[in-house]
């Protein structure tokens, strides 16, 4: 990514037009940002309508009395406060706890039409089946948010380069599949042929909810794994196999150092300085490599690796190096 210019345009792309992404204190992922519940994990029941969103989105409350969400075909048309809405016709039940999330929600729930909110759900709860993993549930907001705005763009004749199609493809295989699975999606129930760029943005969207961070760390994130991999590759003289098993154990431990990084967060491990020493006189080569990285993440980000972190990538190049 070269110039201000773009980099601004490319996280503009990302972020979409106005959802960037949501703060608040996070006790693990989602238990902060609230569930989306399906009705049929839920009894047979009548909702009361608390406030019309519009004619496909409705808020009411539950029974402890917290502000819930209904999204379905016509809940809202021509109904009004105290309305009851019969649970058959509820697609989906948003409960957000965090009252900032919850506005911002309403809010792209209103703007946005339908059949964007239904495409970006069905493509979240496919990558959620295919990874097994459940993701932030911030991904509601900005995966939905960036597809819509995707969409915009298209129909304006506007369509962004994805300046690290590159190394998602590379560092997020499975995720950019899902991106891809996601363009097969949005032209057959939209009718929109995206670029495959725009799956590229749709997997930085999967990984960042996996690892539950901002989408600006995310980007700072790829292009740090990207100049780490340069480093160890000019150091040890050599390409490095992609095809190794290795090679993906060392990319899985950048992608969760990277978030620890930005996350001003570390490895906390028993600081057992002998231990230390002995990978420090073992591994004197690989260390030094360490080093180099460490350097370059101080001077780039102005970030400080701690001596546990210096341990698990020594580790881990040099088994990557194949001097192990």
């Amino acid at each position: 990514m070269t110039g201000r210019a773009g980099k601004t345009n490319f996280i503009e792309c990302i972020y979409g037009a106005g959802f960037f992404y949501l703060t608040g204190n996070r006790k693990g992922p989602c238990c902060e940002h609230g569930t989306l519940l399906h009705p049929k994990n839920m009894g047979e029941k009548m909702y009361k309508i608390s406030r019309v969103i519009n004619n496909n989105i409705v808020c009411s409350r539950d029974d402890s009395g917290e502000e819930i969400i209904l999204r379905g075909l016509g809940i809202g048309f021509k109904k009004k406060t105290g309305d009851p809405v019969d649970e058959k016709t509820v697609e989906k039940v948003y409960r957000i706890s965090n009252p900032g999330t919850k506005d911002k929600l309403q809010g792209l729930l209103a703007e946005i039409p339908l059949e964007y909110v239904e495409v970006s759900t069905d493509i979240i709860e496919y990558a959620q089946r295919s990874l097994k993993k459940k993701l932030n549930e911030n991904i509601y907001l900005t995966l939905t948010d960036h597809i819509s705005f995707a969409l915009d763009r298209k129909k304006a004749g506007l369509e962004y380069k994805n300046a690290l199609l590159s190394e998602i493809r590379s560092f997020y295989s499975r995720e950019y599949e899902l991106g891809l699975y996601a363009l097969e999606i949005i032209k057959e129930r939209l009718g929109v042929e995206l670029s495959r760029d725009e799956a590229g943005f749709i997997a930085l969207h999967i990984v960042n909810a996996q690892l539950d961070t901002q989408m600006s760390s995310m980007v700072a994130i790829t292009e740090m794994i990207q100049q780490v991999l340069n480093i160890t590759e000019v150091y040890y003289g050599r390409k490095l196999s992609e095809d190794s098993l290795d090679y993906e154990r060392f990319v899985t431990h950048l992608k969760y150092f990277g978030q620890r990084l930005f996350n001003r967060k570390s490895v906390r491990a028993d600081d057992d300085p002998v231990f230390q020493r002995m990978v420090r006189e073992r591994y004197p080569s690989d260390y030094a490599c360490a080093g180099k990285i460490r350097d370059y993440i101080e001077e780039t980000y102005h970030l400080t690796i701690t001596e546990e972190e210096m341990m698990f990538l020594t580790v881990h190049l040099r088994r990557v190096s194949g001097n192990s």
